[in-house]
């Protein structure tokens, strides 16, 4: 787990070379605060490749330091990640006569790249962004995992392009501007992240998960490698299928066990997370250690269910309250953690749950994609009764039921999937978007709708369609799934994963140096996931049905029966007590109110919100994290 960065560029020499590329690396040195490595290939005629390496020693500590070579040095590697077959693709690539110089997984990477070019990225079973620099061919590869568990950046320079685990370092070169990307902002007010390729910045891209870039003869080559497969759906009894997700769930699991510093696992209290802890407690010798994280306000905090867990399986467990100073305090951190305008409340949450993880371990795995390949999200089974619902006559979905909504109150006093005022405040806007579009019929913060009424006029033609409903559309027909619920999964594995949950996982630990780690988005088992039918993923009001009984017998007493429950903060109440005049004072005459959103607007949320009239407080949110990123980077 590390930092990358680097360049390739027909324009400088080396010593100028030398400094940008110092640069570069030194914005990305909370992502390896273990060491640091730099490579500059100067051209006689100008110009030159760089690759640096910010390192967080988890495996080969002595003699793992990058970048890496090939035998003969004519191929130099920068990694970010983790590997979990290179030792079969060593012993492999030992057969052929390739000879290592470290026991690094690194090391595999670019013999593996000797003998099949850019293919090779399809062979890897693991989390990566990686960069690779041909010296005698003058070619830059680049390459990022299958779902995208590790980030990579990437814009034009004169001459080739800049690249770097997060958007900053890529910013940290004297080429590349600094410029608002009106587009990306629209997206995230409806979706609560930045959708990839955008990063928030014009002209910096974000490397789609699952491809691979390969700069050759003047100009990058990008093509995808990794693509789930719906079908065909596997046939057998259900509890021979139960048995096969166990037995590949627990490979998963004992594969990121590979470690040579201190492993400990992430805890929610959910199911996902509650199954990796008890598959660890089973390959260990030792007591798990677990983390989590409450809030004082009782009906958002799991850690019941998280003690629950740790108790089952004798884990020495670590809890941690969050209160809104906390939160508070975290908002500027999570911004500058994530380059982007990101208003995914748990992040404050994740941010410190990360710190506390990693004053006693280096290593933590977490249950981050469960809901993905499994169906775990309530609308998933909210969608079909939706699109019934919205074949009722008009009158009733759009005049008789938005009017009862309007009646009902909106207190955000506990989360949303418990919330049936919020379920029935959604209805008008489930009839209004099609079913492709899941995650913004249900979990938009500003509907397209909305975002037109909030935005000045000038912003909104800056930006564009920005139609968030069509990208999901789009992304669902790509699946060419049969199952409208398969579609909607492949869309969300493909926009909210890499965008949203996994920004957040890699982004909060490694601010404070830790390793994140989720054995539920190995691409093997992923795969398994993908050909399962799906009255196996989704039964009735049950999501993850066979991962609940893959695991039934591990777990608690009302653990594997649980409804689903995202990690909510109470982000309403604060917006109403003690963050109140905090997001006033902030927004009201900030950047947002002055080159965004119309200020009597802002206003309207802000009186509606203190009223009581409407929960706004997730909108309210999102337009803080807003201002303080537009404070930060503009």
């Amino acid at each position: 787990m590390c930092g990358i960065c680097g360049f390739l560029t027909d324009q400088g020499g080396p010593e100028n070379l030398g400094q940008v590329l110092g640069a570069m690396n030194g914005v990305l040195a909370h992502r390896g605060p273990d060491g640091q490595g730099d490579y500059l290939d100067a051209f006689p005629q100008g110009g030159g490749a760089g690759l640096a390496h910010r390192r967080l020693a988890i495996i080969d500590l002595v003699t793992g330091d990058q970048p890496l070579f090939n035998e003969d040095r004519t191929l130099a590697i920068v990694f970010n990640g983790e590997i979990y077959n290179f030792q079969e693709l060593r012993r492999e690539l030992e057969a052929k006569g390739h000879v290592f110089a470290s026991r690094s997984d690194t090391e595999v990477i670019v013999h593996l790249y000797e003998e099949l070019g850019p293919a090779c990225a399809a062979k890897l079973r693991g989390m990566f962004a990686l960069a690779i620099w041909d010296a005698p061919r003058r070619e830059l590869f680049l390459a990022r995992d299958p779902f995208g568990k590790k980030p990579l950046y990437y814009a034009a320079v004169p001459g080739g392009l800049a690249f770097g685990s997060e958007p900053k370092a890529v910013l940290a070169h004297p080429a590349v501007a600094r410029r608002l990307d009106p587009e990306a902002v629209a997206h995230y007010l409806t979706l609560q992240h930045v959708p990839e390729p955008s990063s928030g910045f014009v002209g910096v891209a974000s490397l789609p998960a699952g491809h691979t870039l390969l700069w050759r003869g003047g100009r990058p080559h990008i093509e995808r490698f990794f693509h789930l497969d719906y079908q065909p759906k596997l046939a057998g009894s259900v509890d021979d299928l139960a048995a096969e997700l166990r037995s590949r769930v627990t490979e998963a699991v004992r594969l990121r066990l590979v470690a040579d510093v201190p492993l400990g696992a992430h805890l929610s209290g959910g199911v996902d997370s509650a199954i990796v802890t008890a598959v660890m407690a089973g390959l260990v010798d030792q007591p798990v250690r677990t983390f989590s994280i409450g809030f004082a306000e009782e009906a958002f905090s799991e850690t019941p269910k998280a003690r629950a867990v740790a108790e089952r399986f004798a884990t020495r467990h670590t809890e941690f309250v969050v209160g809104f100073d906390e939160a508070r305090g975290a908002m500027e951190a999570v911004v500058a953690a994530t380059d982007m305008p990101f208003a995914d409340p748990s992040a404050l949450a994740s941010w410190h749950l990360c710190r506390l993880t990693r004053q006693h371990v280096t290593v933590a795995l977490n249950g981050d994609g469960g809901d993905e390949m499994f169906a775990g999200y309530q609308r998933y089974w909210l969608d079909p009764l939706a699109d019934a619902y919205a074949r009722l006559p008009h009158i009733v979905t759009r005049r008789l039921v938005p009017w009862l909504a309007g009646l009902l109150p909106a207190k955000g006093d506990v989360p949303v999937e418990a919330d049936w005022r919020a379920g029935i405040k959604r209805l008008a806007q489930a009839t209004a978007i099609p079913r492709a579009a899941s995650l913004v019929r249900w979990g938009s913060y500003f509907s397209p709708a909305d975002r037109l009424a909030l935005v000045r006029p000038e912003f909104a033609k800056a930006a564009g369609p920005a139609d968030s409903v069509a990208l999901y559309i789009y992304t669902a027909a790509a699946s060419k799934a049969d199952a409208p619920l398969d579609a909607s999964l492949f869309a969300d594995a493909n926009i909210y994963l890499p965008g949203d949950l996994l920004v957040k996982a890699d982004r909060m630990a490694m601010a404070s140096g830790l390793e994140g780690r989720s054995p539920l988005l190995d691409s093997e088992l992923a795969a398994f996931a993908a050909h399962l039918p799906t009255r196996l993923k989704l039964r009735g009001l049950t999501g993850k049905y066979l991962l609940r009984r893959a695991f039934a017998d591990l777990l608690p007493p009302g653990i594997a029966n649980q409804s689903k429950r995202g990690f909510g903060l109470p982000v309403a109440g604060w917006f109403r007590g003690p963050l109140k005049a905090f997001a006033h004072d902030l927004l009201i005459g900030g950047k947002v109110c002055r080159e965004i959103a119309r200020p009597e607007a802002v206003e309207a949320l802000l009186a509606a919100h203190a009223a009581g009239q409407a929960d706004h407080g997730k909108r309210l949110f999102a337009l803080v994290m807003l201002e303080l990123w537009l404070r930060r980077f503009f």
